[in-house]
C-alpha cells in the first residue's frame, strides 16, 4: 500500500472509501484554497505515519461538486472519515495534526 495521498473521484469513491478495509480520510478541497494547503502537510504525514492502518484521499470539490453535494460539503477544507464504509466524521476547516489525531484517534487502529 502506497503512503502517498491518493485522489479520489466521482467514479471511483464508492469503490475506494465504502470499500476500504482501513479506515478513510476523505479531504474535498480547492486549488483556490489557503487552508486546504495548509493542511496539506498534516494530511501527508498522517497518510505516510498511518501507512497499513489509514487511507486519505483527496477530492477536488470544484472538479466533483456531485460528491461535494451528496456530502453537503458547503465549506472548504471538509474532512470526512469512513470506517467499516460508514461516514463516522465530518469536520470543517484545517486543523493540527495533534487535533486531528484526537478527533479521530478512537477509529485508528
Amino acid at each position: 500500500m502506497s503512503s502517498a495521498i491518493l485522489e479520489v473521484t466521482e467514479a471511483t469513491f464508492d469503490e475506494e472509501i465504502k470499500g476500504s478495509s482501513l479506515p478513510v480520510i476523505v479531504e474535498f478541497w480547492a486549488e483556490w484554497c489557503p487552508p486546504c494547503k495548509a493542511i496539506a502537510p498534516v494530511l501527508h504525514s498522517l497518510a505516510t505515519d498511518y501507512d497499513g492502518r489509514l487511507r486519505v484521499f483527496t477530492i477536488n470539490a470544484d472538479e466533483h461538486p456531485e460528491l461535494a453535494r451528496r456530502y453537503q460539503v458547503i465549506s472548504i477544507p471538509t474532512i470526512l472519515v469512513f470506517s467499516d464504509g460508514e461516514l463516522r466524521r465530518q469536520m470543517i476547516g484545517a486543523r493540527s495534526r495533534a487535533r486531528l489525531l484526537r478527533e479521530i484517534g478512537d477509529l485508528i487502529s
